[in-house]
């Protein structure tokens, strides 16, 4: 069972986009007091913490992503104060805090930049990815940025070409330079020392690169693109062999370790993208000296059928060993969940199951902000767009604005997420309205009520926290696991589709309630309804 030094572990993370949470002064844009006023409905769901996007200092080139100053807050979003009044509510509801660290990449504005790019003999000269141009002038290798073309841009001050794998105003730092490691050591135990709880280390394989800057092999025309990015963009092209998951960075990952570990109860979870993502996530947790946990892209991808899902759940324990994972079924960066796998099932139905699935695996859970609502991706027209990422591959891929417009407070025109009269920084979806916290607060029969009474379903079954997983085979048309520890066997069965399933079951037990779901065992025979789920404490 968790105690508060391995809350973690088990542990469900709402994640709070901050500029569409809540906007507190009436700018249109959601800040951290407007937080702080809703950390009481976040506690009321029984999640026992919040995941913060960036909040820092930054130009908003990718909103957030790209730091100017790692120790301070933007003014858009409020004040240093503001935040520690944040984390002050925050503890006294008994929620932790882990905030975004983006230590990869900064933000061009930065001073370490912009003292970088002076000359080539600064004391900052080697803080970045520099390199010199091919003898006919173009990139030093092929290596591709995410949101679009070559991951080089040439800066004509040091007639170089300098790294960066997102934006170009988001230039990479170099790891591979002790004195940059240090440096963002030291701004994390800035936070660590304010109180927070942990961190969400954004793109946590790419901290180093191949010091060779060797060429990425091609993506062989026979084999799967496994990486989290979309069809349309040619960063899917290359196997990414020497800019990302190079060995080097385990080294700085047992230094990290190391800090966390002078602050007990703090934890890490990594974002990891990458060809081979399982393997990667069980070697950065392994052996307990490097990171807590970590988070794939596995189950924010297209397919959702019990195949698909039984399938990443065998991989994952075929190749990620004692790895402890953060499954999350949608974030700030895919479509939401509701329309990416449920388009073309029961909008209100769908939602649920979905939810008692992602609770009751294996692993750490985030929640994505609106996703206890059940909301669908929001249509954001061309003209409103904000995210870099969707202005290139538009109309192939349209970014990723649709999961994060401003959330629905009420029913009211901008969704009680503004004030009256003000336009939000993205538009508020009418379709999202009629889901509003307000209409669904006091409702049984609402995708709200039915989150809150699947995590307190979950806190009643220590199996569910942290049991461990064994799949059962109940057919093609079903999902079925048993999660045991703590003296508990429970079979867990989910019907993610629209037509009443049958299984017969290898092993007999008492069916629970207390979680929403209805479900038929008679002996060995098992009837769910379309889009339910049966929790059955198994006979021992």
């Amino acid at each position: 069972m968790q105690d508060n030094l391995t809350w973690w572990r088990g542990g469900v993370i709402y994640q709070i986009y901050p500029r569409s949470f809540l906007d507190a002064n009436g700018d249109g844009i959601g800040d951290l007091p407007g937080i702080t006023e809703k950390l009481d409905y976040v506690a009321s769901l029984g999640v026992d913490g919040i995941w913060l996007s960036p909040f820092f200092t930054s130009p908003m080139d990718d909103f957030g992503y790209d730091v100017s100053d790692y120790r301070d807050v933007d003014p858009m979003f409020g004040t240093l104060a503001d935040f520690e009044a944040l984390l002050a509510r925050a503890h006294a509801l008994g929620l932790k805090v882990i905030i975004d660290q983006v230590i990869s990449h900064s933000s061009d504005r930065h001073p370490w930049f912009q003292e970088s790019r002076g000359d080539r003999d600064n004391a900052r000269a080697d803080w970045y990815v520099w390199a010199d141009p091919r003898p006919d002038g173009t990139p030093p290798n092929n290596w591709l940025s995410i949101f679009g073309g070559s991951a080089w841009t040439f800066d004509s001050r040091r007639r170089q070409y300098y790294l960066h794998n997102f934006l170009a105003s988001q230039p990479d730092l170099n790891f591979h330079n002790p004195q940059v490691r240090k440096a963002q050591l030291d701004n994390m135990r800035f936070w660590l020392e304010l109180g927070v709880d942990g961190f969400r280390l954004d793109t946590v394989n790419f901290y180093f690169h191949d010091a060779e800057l060797r060429d990425n092999p091609p993506v062989p025309a026979d084999e799967a693109r496994t990486l989290g990015a979309p069809d349309a963009n040619p960063y899917t092209w290359q196997r990414h062999v020497f800019d990302l998951s190079r060995p080097e960075n385990l080294g700085f990952l047992r230094d990290l370790r190391a800090l966390m570990d002078e602050y007990p109860g703090t934890t890490t979870v990594g974002e990891i993208g990458d060809d081979n993502p399982l393997e990667r996530m069980a070697e950065y947790t392994e052996g307990h000296d490097k990171l807590h946990m970590a988070y794939t892209f596995d189950l924010l991808n297209e397919p959702h059928s019990p195949a698909y899902i039984r399938e990443v759940i065998a991989r994952f324990q075929r190749l990620a060993g004692n790895a402890w994972p953060c499954w999350a079924l949608s974030n700030h960066d895919v479509m939401r969940s509701a329309s990416r796998w449920g388009a073309s099932e029961d909008p209100r139905a769908y939602p649920r199951v979905a939810l008692a699935l992602l609770f009751s695996l294996r692993g750490s859970v985030c929640l994505y902000q609106g996703e206890e609502l059940g909301l669908p991706e929001a249509e954001v027209p061309f003209e409103r767009l904000q995210d870099p990422y969707g202005k290139v591959l538009w109309p192939e891929f349209k970014g990723r604005d649709g999961c994060r417009t401003p959330m629905p407070w009420s029913d009211v025109a901008q969704g009680g997420f503004t004030a009256d009269g003000v336009e939000p920084w993205l538009p508020m979806e009418a379709r999202h309205l009629p889901l509003a916290v307000s209409r669904q607060q006091d409702d049984s029969a609402s995708t709200l009520a039915a989150t809150r009474t699947l995590l307190g379903f979950r806190r009643q079954h220590p199996a569910l926290i942290d049991g461990d997983l064994e799949l059962v085979d109940v057919g093609e048309d079903l999902l079925g696991f048993v999660r045991e520890g703590h003296e508990e066997r429970l079979l867990c069965v989910f019907n993610l589709g629209g037509s009443p399933r049958s299984a017969t079951l290898p092993c007999t037990g008492t069916p629970l309630d207390g979680h929403g779901f209805t479900a038929s065992l008679d002996g060995h025979a098992l009837t769910l309804p379309a889009y339910q789920a049966a929790f059955i404490q198994l006979d021992r």
